[in-house]
């Protein structure tokens, strides 16, 4: 496995390959990541795995500087993995006008108006930094297969838009959530957590998906469960951003003669450090016909 920090080494380590298959990363790497390099070897023969904590996304008090940097354990996971390079670039590499701490002319993506809702409304720019530096990603690895998790939904919806308004020839793959034994959606953030929070965070999945079968049941009254879910959770000591209950298709409210939904979440528990830990989930719903 190579290990390439570079744009021109990578282009041309990749010069002669047909089929190459992409996962982002920001690093920090749990099984939910190296599920979705298995299923980029699926569908290519030469698999490129990102890493790069990108500055675009983070808000001015969200966790940038103390996110975790764990490149050689990642390194490890990824060749275990099959994985055949790994890009991981500084952010002077990624960004050429980066001075040390700002990011003074770089041009931005501006993502579709759904990026303002959701995780987008309490992060204003995030969405703009996340397409930003997919873009700059996929017009440096040009990959034929991109894969991403649906654990970060809007995200995912975003990109997928990027890839259609800008007639990207890369094909997505998504990759389901991948949880922990309690239900819990692995994130690299969890690693915030101790064992007896990381219990408590379950709580917010159970939420969403006590939502998800009263919509099966035929509930349709969408604000009702939204607001006993947010309270329930509020009960329980979170801090809750948001549980909106959606159309999967747009990202809209859901509307009573939608049938594929999915109902999502944002909030913050508290963690070791004092500080809390915002954490996101979402149970897609396919209701029958009536």
């Amino acid at each position: 496995m190579l290990i390439i920090h570079t744009v021109s080494e990578l282009r041309a380590a990749l010069r002669n390959q047909t089929s190459i298959g992409f996962v982002p990363t920001m690093g920090n790497l749990h099984a939910g990541h190296i599920h979705l390099v298995s299923l980029a070897k699926q569908h290519t023969s030469c698999v490129v795995a990102s890493i790069f904590v990108n500055p675009l996304q983070f808000g001015a008090n969200e966790d940038f500087g103390s996110y975790p940097r764990t490149l050689e354990a990642d390194c490890e996971k990824l060749k275990a993995a099959g994985a055949n390079i790994v890009f991981a670039p500084s952010v002077v590499e990624m960004y050429s006008d980066f001075d040390g701490k700002n990011l003074n002319q770089s041009m931005t993506i501006t993502p579709p108006a759904i990026a303002d809702t959701l995780c987008g409304a309490s992060r204003p720019g995030h969405f703009a930094g996340v397409a930003t530096v997919v873009m700059k990603l996929f017009n440096i690895v040009n990959p034929n297969v991109a894969v991403f998790g649906k654990k970060d939904f809007q995200q995912l919806f975003i990109i997928k838009e990027m890839i259609k308004q800008f007639n990207l020839a890369i094909g997505i793959v998504e990759g389901e959530t991948m949880r922990e034994a309690s239900g819990l959606a692995m994130s690299s953030r969890n690693g915030y957590l101790s064992d007896a929070q990381r219990t408590q965070a379950a709580q917010l999945n159970v939420s969403l998906q006590n939502i998800a079968n009263q919509l099966k049941s035929g509930e349709k009254n969408f604000n009702a469960l939204q607001d006993e879910a947010s309270q329930a959770l509020l009960l329980a000591g979170w801090e809750v951003d948001y549980v909106s209950i959606c159309s999967a298709h747009t990202l809209k409210p859901a509307q009573p003669q939608d049938q594929h939904l999915v109902v999502l979440g944002a909030a913050k528990i508290a963690n070791n450090q004092a500080g809390k830990t915002r954490l996101i989930d979402n149970v897609e719903v396919h209701l029958s016909k009536a």
